[in-house]
């Protein structure tokens, strides 16, 4: 049975405008808002910190985050228009985006949300973008000195984070327990290094777990007892939308549920490794960033 932990997730929130052949379709998104319902969906108790505007489109965000089981803390609303990223579909599936991003958020909001919580977790656009790259930042690095486990997925938007976005990666994954980066991500940060060397060169910062995607090909990970890879799971792909966020959700829901997975047990990071790579997988079946409910990945898994 799940323990009930609070998990706080700071990030941002915004609107998919996904360009398709018959028209425009918009869908709720933003990675830590997608890891935020993911969690939620996994029966785990959640809370978004994020910026929303007081429009329709901030509305529809809250309504999804809410629906899903989700908290959206009451520091997130602004008068500002709420974000959006126009997403392009490659032929594969995958995903390239156009933002109009605003990212700001409340330092004191942030540390108290962080001092409830037992599971801290932030990453993409609001690691990099500031002014609230340097809340966040700072907030993981005040949870894990005071002893909460901090999850990071760095999520490089290259549009976004500047001509080398190293230096803020690497802060945020010396503040993390658990990190968890793509393939794509690994290229961004360390290119031309090989996937094993790259997990060993976040793992030196101090992180106990570090897991890469590596989209058709599954996911590696290093932990306490060494390297693991695990198989995708095979599916017809609607599009790759929140895959990576689906991933991170089970992870953290993993973290929750199993306490050997920081502890060393051998064979719990490969359980955890296996139920996301089934999560990412159900997500990707279907259209949007749509992850699964617990019910769903159980009898996936």
């Amino acid at each position: 049975m799940t323990s009930r932990h609070a998990v706080l997730v700071l990030g941002e929130a915004l609107i998919d405008i996904v360009e398709r052949d018959g028209g425009d379709a918009e869908f709720v998104g933003g990675s830590p808002a997608n890891v935020a319902v993911g969690i939620a969906r996994q029966d785990v108790p959640a809370t978004l910190l994020t910026r929303l505007g007081r429009d329709d489109r901030g509305r529809r965000i809250a309504e999804q985050v809410t629906a899903s089981g989700a908290v959206v803390h009451e520091a997130s609303w602004t008068d500002a228009a709420t974000s959006t990223a126009r997403a392009r579909l490659r032929a594969d599936g995958s995903a390239e985006y156009d933002f109009d991003i605003v990212w700001a958020l409340e330092a004191d909001a942030a540390a108290d949300a962080a001092a409830a919580a037992s599971v801290v977790h932030s990453g993409s656009i609001a690691l990099f973008l500031q002014p609230g790259g340097e809340v966040a930042l700072a907030t993981l690095e005040r949870a894990r000195q005071a002893g909460r486990v901090v999850t990071v997925d760095p999520n490089v938007r290259p549009a976004l984070v500047g001509p080398d976005p190293r230096p803020v990666a690497e802060r945020a994954f010396a503040a993390a327990t658990l990190v968890k980066l793509s393939d794509e991500d690994a290229e961004a940060l360390y290119p031309g290094v090989p996937a094993a060397r790259v997990l060993e060169t976040i793992a030196a910062r101090g992180p106990q777990i570090v897991v890469m995607t590596r989209g058709g090909e599954g996911a590696l990970a290093l932990g306490p007892s060494g390297l693991v890879e695990v198989a995708p799971l095979v599916v017809d792909v609607a599009d790759t939308i929140g895959a990576g966020d689906a991933f991170m959700a089970s992870l953290i829901t993993s973290l929750v549920d199993d306490p050997g997975l920081l502890s060393g047990d051998a064979d719990a990071l490969p359980r955890a490794l296996r139920r996301a790579v089934v999560t990412a997988g159900i997500t990707v079946s279907r259209p949007g960033a749509n992850p699964p409910t617990r019910a769903e990945v159980d009898a996936a898994v």
